[in-house]
């Protein structure tokens, strides 16, 4: 089995021991909260800013980090980073003067336990693959639990992903879409984001009323749409007439996102591509003496 694979099938247990935490310097009530990453680990903070902010916890911004407004004022400034290394991070870090700062991080030997004034550990869910997978969703248990918005029974609704079957005919679809509402728009963005990774797939992610704007006009026979959540009313009966195939799991959107990391592992090797490997990327993106705000190689959400 690929790392990676192994990675996808250790995420119940993951998420076990993130649910028990209760670390010091996550976001509390009422703070204005920015929230940075680059690759998967933003489109985590897009997820969490939602859930956070929606719950009345307190105004909460996702940025990439290499477009974080440090001139803008927050309470804490909240880094999501695998591993510990990545430019952009540690340079949003370094640019928020005295605003208090966290880092949640899977390799505490690196240089974010500098940057940041309090760092939150999940070493116990670092990854061996470039493909990011359970460092991710076990950074959102822990900061869903926090929130008091995880369901009891997550873990096992993510055993339960790693048993079900996958989408019909999804390992024959040419063209993959990802559809969220709300804090769901953030998990679209990431299964797609594991689809180009893993698989070289074409794949697109839109909020779920904006894909109905224009870009359903490229959906066809050849496609799959899936709905993180529950379909606005309607849509899934446009998406039909279309002749494409179409996605809905009565589980947790956090849990479905197990399978579509399923099926971008899967569909890499009909393929013949080692999802261990991705063509382009590495498990960190480090720029030697590049600028503030200078453009990155292609992350892999570090």
């Amino acid at each position: 089995m690929t790392h990676v694979g192994k990675e996808i099938a250790s995420q119940p247990e993951c998420w076990r021991r993130a649910l028990e935490m209760d670390p010091a310097g996550l976001p509390e009530t009422g703070e204005r909260v920015a929230v940075v990453g680059c690759g998967t680990s933003l489109y985590i903070a897009q997820t969490y800013a939602v859930l956070r902010e929606a719950a009345g916890l307190g105004e909460t911004d996702a940025f990439a980090a290499s477009e974080f407004p440090a001139a803008r004022r927050y309470d804490r400034v909240l880094a999501i980073s695998r591993s510990g290394t990545t430019t952009e991070v540690l340079d949003a870090l370094r640019r928020t003067g005295d605003t208090p700062t966290t880092a949640v991080t899977g390799d505490l030997a690196t240089p974010i336990t500098e940057a940041a004034g309090t760092v939150v550990d999940l070493a116990f869910a670092d990854e061996r693959s470039v493909v990011q997978t359970r460092f991710a969703t076990t950074c959102l248990a822990l900061l869903r639990g926090r929130l008091g918005l995880a369901p009891a029974d997550l873990p096992e609704q993510a055993e339960r992903a790693l048993d079900a079957e996958l989408p019909q005919g999804a390992l024959d679809a040419g063209q993959f879409t990802f559809l969220g509402t709300g804090w769901t728009i953030g998990l679209a963005n990431e299964a797609a984001l594991k689809l180009r990774e893993a698989a070289n797939a074409w794949t697109e992610s839109y909020a779920a009323m904006e894909y109905r704007h224009g870009p359903i006009s490229i959906t066809g026979p050849n496609s799959l749409v899936w709905f993180f959540g529950e379909p606005p009313a309607g849509l899934p009966a446009q998406v039909r007439a279309t002749g494409a195939a179409l996605s809905h799991a009565e589980l947790d959107p956090m849990a479905d996102l197990v399978r579509a990391q399923r099926l971008a592992v899967a569909l890499a090797e009909r393929r013949g591509l080692d999802p261990d490997r991705p063509q382009g990327l590495t498990r960190s993106v480090v720029l030697d003496d590049a600028p503030a705000g200078s453009p990155a190689p292609a992350p892999a959400g570090s």
